[in-house]
């Protein structure tokens, strides 16, 4: 499907570090990824205390939203005219890892509800839905590798049918502390087209800046 539409903004979360179109915002230590993630909270100056009960694939889906958001969505004000459309390759096998640990060992038995909450990869949507108050189209999806032409032509349908006017597209892969997300924004007005080209050119860091 053609269209006319342009990349305005895009996050890459990854060993540690956040670009921010092409250009490095922060970047840390190694260390395990909560630290790494709290510390990414607090460099940008976020103000979510819910953040802190979110699993990791959450915490990683939201922080990379917030920093595309923050000046397009208020928290607080409903914003009906952004759509999410994410995907990863583990689902959420990461906390479903930690939740069948808690359930196999009869001796030391301790399953947690605040786990079993987020063994549906979609969650992490719910959360920044809720949090940017959005009520567009949602959905998460899961692909061998990135899809970067089912990603271009479900955001250019959004757009051209109405259904949003601007749409939050995201690869969000985390598993046993390997993690990795790239989130872009697509609009009807930019001067970087969104076609495959660039959006490949976007996941793998090779467009440095827009």
């Amino acid at each position: 499907m053609e269209s006319s539409n342009y990349i305005s903004k895009y996050c890459i979360i990854e060993e540690h570090s956040v670009f921010v179109n092409g250009r490095k915002q922060f970047a840390s230590e190694p260390v395990p990824f909560t630290e790494f993630a709290k510390a990414v909270y607090k460099d940008f100056g976020m103000d979510y205390p819910k953040f802190f009960k979110m699993d990791s694939l959450s915490k990683l889906a939201f922080l990379t939203a917030e920093i595309i958001l923050e000046d397009i969505a208020k928290p607080g004000e409903e914003n009906n005219n952004i759509a999410l459309v994410f995907a990863n390759r583990s689902s959420s096998l990461d906390t479903d890892a930690k939740y069948q640990d808690s359930i196999q060992d009869k001796k030391d038995y301790f399953p947690s509800p605040a786990v079993f909450v987020y063994t549906l990869p979609n969650i992490c949507i719910g959360e920044v839905s809720i949090r940017h108050q959005l009520k567009s189209e949602s959905a998460f999806f899961v692909f061998d590798e990135f899809p970067s032409e089912f990603m271009k032509n479900y955001a250019d349908v959004l757009l051209a049918t109405g259904k949003a006017e601007k749409v939050v597209c995201g690869w969000t892969e985390l598993y046993r502390e390997k993690y990795r997300s790239v989130m872009y924004l697509v609009e009807k007005q930019g001067k970087t087209e969104h076609n495959k080209e660039i959006i490949n050119q976007i996941y793998t860091n090779s467009l440095w800046t827009l």
